[in-house]
């Protein structure tokens, strides 16, 4: 009995009841979209739902079969964001616009992805292989928007998009996952040298200066991505990335004070030099100025329209169709939040946070439970990228922070970051399966068992360079 009680379940039929709950959702969000604009069960209505709908129950299918201990709220968590994205964006559609229709291919290509690498991946500690390949990868895909012929130029004053025929595509993306698997990779290999003692000055052990390379290199990579590609918000993400990751591998707070310093010197330098650093800075703090709203560019009209648009949907918003997102520019990407909280109001845009909040906490619970080091740090450092997104977003909207160029995970126009974050997803859900799964205690037969060798004496059998000591 005591056998049967401590045997894991796989909670796919509460997934499965979940996933119900999301689907209507996202579909509900659309359904109010259409009825706003006089086209609520119209044939693109329903071809739209039953597409979001058959791809949500083959991604649940799925895990029935190939990670049926994974975490059963992740999925149904990322389909309502994912849903309540698409009707906003198509709700946003001017007339003869395709964005609404985009973001739907994409969305189906995201999942598709994600399914093949639980579906042939199957455990992901084979990751831990590829950790120097990784880095390559991450270098390789943060270098090509600057390679000319594949470079997209510079788009709204940042160089982080390459073009592949009629598309662009955002390799910086891709990139925060092959970083974290390299970070994952070294730190879980290299920890007892990261953890080797400096100089203790106070309560704070610091690390010796010739095993500070890891975290120079990275602050050098997240430094260069300001300069060469003029992206704040990447720079802060991946720096961020490596600063947690490096602090759950060692615990030590020592990582952290030095990180925090590393950007803040990086970032007074950047704010004196950097032009496109001065200007975002400048409209973060005198937004509501005359001469700055009206600048072109680094203006702050987008910021302070899109608080105008948050202040006038109040507590519960205006209603899905019934406000005017419209008026902010990039309502449907930078600023979907702002969108939201106009016609969803502060208790929608609550909600919206809360899904984000119960997501994270699922990431972390997976690397918690998770027998290897590498998968915890992966798990941690996959989770806490989607979150340090979602503030600096969040924060740049609401005018916490100054405004970047990242998107919203799940809920903003943009395909390279909707199949880098199903890809998360993905790996989450992998890490979540290994954190659950029963282990295997069966004995070993006797043929396979070391113990049990003709020649076991009870002890290690000593190696032949022992022997002659």
């Amino acid at each position: 009995m005591s056998q049967l009680s401590t045997t894991p379940k796989p909670r796919r039929n509460v997934e499965l009841a979940l996933l119900v709950l999301a689907l209507a959702v996202g579909i509900g969000a659309n359904m109010m979209v259409g009825v706003d604009k006089e086209k609520a069960f119209d044939s693109d209505f329903w071809f739209q739902s039953s597409l979001l709908a058959v791809a949500a129950l083959v991604f649940h299918a799925v895990l029935r079969f190939r990670a049926k201990y994974a975490d059963p709220v992740i999925l149904p968590l990322v389909v309502a964001l994912n849903g309540l994205g698409l009707a906003m964006i198509h709700r946003l559609d001017a007339p003869g616009d395709d964005t609404g229709n985009n973001q739907l291919r994409w969305t189906l290509i995201a999942m598709a992805v994600a399914i093949a690498v639980i579906w042939f991946l199957k455990d992901h500690r084979i990751l831990r292989r590829f950790t120097f390949i990784s880095l390559a990868a991450s270098a390789l895909l943060l270098i090509l928007p600057l390679v000319p012929g594949i470079s997209a130029g510079e788009i709204l004053g940042a160089r982080v998009w390459i073009r592949l025929g009629p598309m662009t595509f955002q390799p910086g993306e891709v990139a925060k996952i092959t970083l974290a698997i390299f970070f994952a990779g070294y730190l879980s290999s290299n920890r007892d040298l990261i953890l080797l003692a400096g100089r203790k000055i106070g309560p704070l052990q610091f690390p010796r200066f010739k095993d500070m390379g890891p975290m120079i290199t990275a602050w050098l990579v997240s430094i260069g991505v300001l300069i060469f590609q003029r992206d704040l918000g990447s720079s802060v993400l991946f720096f961020g990335l490596f600063i947690v990751m490096i602090y759950v591998a060692t615990s030590r707070i020592s990582w952290v004070v030095i990180g925090v310093a590393l950007i803040l010197g990086g970032g007074f330098v950047a704010s004196n030099v950097f032009s496109h650093v001065q200007l975002r800075i400048d409209g973060w703090l005198n937004a509501f100025t005359p001469e700055v709203y009206d600048r072109s560019p680094g203006g702050s009209g987008q910021i302070v329209q899109g608080l105008f648009g948050m202040a006038n949907g109040g507590l519960v918003g205006t209603g899905l169709g019934q406000g005017r997102p419209d008026l902010v520019p990039f309502a449907n990407s930078d600023m979907i939040i702002a969108s939201l909280g106009e016609e969803l109001g502060l208790i929608g845009l609550f909600a919206v946070v809360l899904m984000y909040l119960l997501f994270f906490t699922r990431g972390f619970r997976a690397a918690l439970g998770t027998r290897d080091a590498f998968g915890k740090l992966l798990a941690c450092g996959l989770s806490f990228a989607v979150a340090l997104q979602c503030f600096v977003v969040i924060g740049g909207v609401t005018r916490l922070i100054p405004l970047t160029g990242l998107t919203t995970p799940f809920l903003a126009a943009g395909g390279s970051s909707l199949l880098a974050n199903w890809i998360i997803v993905g790996l989450l859900l992998l890490i979540s399966h290994t954190a659950r799964a029963p282990v295997n205690t069966t004995p070993l037969p006797p043929a396979k068992d070391p113990a049990k060798a003709p020649n076991a004496t009870g002890i290690d059998t000593p190696t032949e360079a022992v022997k002659h000591l």
